[in-house]
């Protein structure tokens, strides 16, 4: 016991003992950042067995801007014990870093979170009926900016600037920086509209007949909106465009429309009663057809080579693909009851009347054009 005790009264009137007091501080830090870490992992499993969307956003959320958290106390005390025992003077700074870096973690902390609601709002694995994704994406964009906006004012409080200042000075410069960045702020406006009005949201087919525009939407940013095209290329379109062009949302669409005009020989003439009939009778009967839709089927012309009919009607679907495999049944469909009929497709063609150079008539050469 005696050595021991001379052990420690040694260690107690060595005048470096702060730099063992600095080490256990960083080892113990070191350990909590790894049992706090494990810890996480073990709330992690815990709330992915559960159906609650808040627990799983917490625990996913805590799980970085903690673990600095702790770093930072850790590091913080230790730089304030090196300060009080090296008579340094930045123990005043070690106060402030401290205090901004908890107000900068604890930002990240509800950024991560309102992120992570946001896409559990929007996933059925949460929801029988989940949020439209535009409407999740625009509620988290302002709670983040509101969150961002209000750190940042408390991080230059907490420099010693007066926010009364800073926002006097915001305001005088906001009106500088609105006329300098004009466009920048019609297209938020613009974006600000999309998202109240939600002409479209993310994964509609959209275009617009007064510019070539046209694809599917991937996102709704405050400035751009990234439409992929059809030939898969990123198509970026300021938002303030939509306030100022017209545009159609085919995805919203209630049915397809198939309208066609076909034609048959003036030789079947005779014919056309029936057959107009049984095509009729064919779309009624056509279990992709919406019949509740308007049905047409009509003689429409007598047209330079042909007698013409059109048919109109609505497809209960609007998936493209499914639309053209439905279109191609119906017209071949049509085919098969004009030729059952005994009757043929007309196409074009041209009768030469050649005149003759003595008594007799003239004759005359039908010729075919196709």
């Amino acid at each position: 016991m005696s050595d021991f005790q001379t052990f420690f009264s040694t260690i107690k009137n060595y005048q470096y003992l702060w730099v063992l007091e600095v080490f256990l501080l960083v080892f113990f830090t070191l350990l909590a950042a790894f049992f706090l870490r494990r810890f996480l992992k073990h709330l992690e499993s815990k709330a992915q067995k559960t159906h609650n969307m808040w627990d799983d956003g917490v625990v996913n959320a805590l799980q970085s801007p903690s673990y600095w958290l702790v770093w930072l106390f850790g590091i913080s005390f230790a730089a304030d014990l090196v300060a009080v025992n090296a008579d340094s003077p930045i123990l005043a700074l070690t106060n402030k870093v401290r205090s901004i870096g908890v107000m900068i973690l604890l930002t990240w902390f509800l950024v991560r979170l309102i992120k992570s609601i946001e896409l559990n709002l929007t996933s059925p694995k949460y929801h029988k009926q989940p949020m439209d994704a535009t409407t999740a994406k625009a509620l988290g964009k302002l709670l983040r900016a509101s969150v961002v906006i209000t750190a940042a004012l408390m991080v230059v409080q907490n420099l010693g600037y007066s926010i009364s200042g800073v926002l006097a000075f915001g305001g005088i410069g906001g009106l500088a920086i609105g006329l300098a960045a004009k466009d920048m702020l019609a297209n938020f406006f613009g974006g600000l509209t999309v998202y109240l009005d939600r002409p479209f949201k993310v994964g509609d087919w959209v275009r617009s007949p007064d510019k070539e525009i046209e694809g599917t939407v991937e996102d709704i940013g405050w400035r751009i909106t990234r439409i992929r095209t059809f030939d898969k290329r990123p198509l970026y379109v300021p938002n303030s465009t939509f306030t100022q062009i017209s545009l159609e949302n085919p995805s919203r669409m209630l049915n397809r429309r198939i309208k066609e005009t076909i034609g048959i020989r003036y030789d079947d003439a005779l014919k056309m009663d029936n057959i107009l009939a049984d095509v009729k009778a064919m779309l009624l009967e056509h279990p992709d057809i919406d019949n509740t839709k308007t049905l047409m089927v009509n003689f429409n012309s007598f047209a330079p080579s042909s007698l013409d009919f059109f048919i109109y009607t609505f497809t209960k679907t609007t998936v493209w693909a499914e639309y053209h495999d439905i279109k191609q049944d119906v017209l071949l469909k049509i085919l098969n009851i004009i030729d059952a009929h005994g009757a043929e497709c007309a196409f074009p063609t041209s009768t030469l009347h050649i005149a003759s150079t003595n008594a007799e008539p003239e004759s005359k050469l039908e010729t075919e054009t196709a």
